[in-house]
């Protein structure tokens, strides 16, 4: 059985792909209150949620359980609209040597209407064989998107 893996979620969103990006680069303090899965989100250290050297905690609700983790954004690329974080503590490393979450809005630039798509990778190192496959995230990230979306559609100025 293998250890490491890399498991994949794409959703399509109504919303302007970068409107939706921003969200995840500017406003993501705002998570606990636009996504009913995270329960709280707080500095844990850095000046900022943004930048690199910071690093956020977390409490989320995977898989029907209450989890907490740490995260660090280790890349921004603007011009892609992607984000590489890195996932560490709390429940996850008992379970995960590593867990590497890739974030990208994608244009549609065959479609007029202005849908995009979301995409999340996850790559993952298990401790053990006998770890699950981090499936559950996938539908965390699944649900946080169309309720991101859902939030700028109702918001849109």
């Amino acid at each position: 059985m293998a250890l490491s893996g890399k498991i994949s979620i794409e959703v399509m969103i109504q919303s302007p792909a970068a409107k939706f990006f921003n969200v995840f680069t500017n406003q993501v303090y705002n998570f606990q209150n636009i996504c009913e899965r995270v329960h709280q989100g707080k500095l844990h250290e850095g000046d900022d949620w943004h930048s690199t050297d910071s690093a956020k905690q977390w409490t989320l609700l995977i898989d029907g359980k209450i989890i907490t983790l740490k995260e660090n954004i280790e890349g921004v690329d603007e011009e892609n609209k992607s984000i590489t974080y890195n996932f560490f503590d709390g429940d996850i490393s008992p379970q995960y040597k590593a867990f590497k979450v890739f974030f990208q809005v994608i244009e549609n630039e065959k479609n007029d209407n202005g849908i995009a798509s979301t995409k999340f990778s996850i790559e993952y190192e298990k401790n053990n064989e006998n770890v699950e496959t981090p499936y559950g995230f996938l539908e965390f990230f699944d649900k946080a998107i169309k309720e991101v979306d859902v939030h700028l559609l109702n918001n849109a100025a």
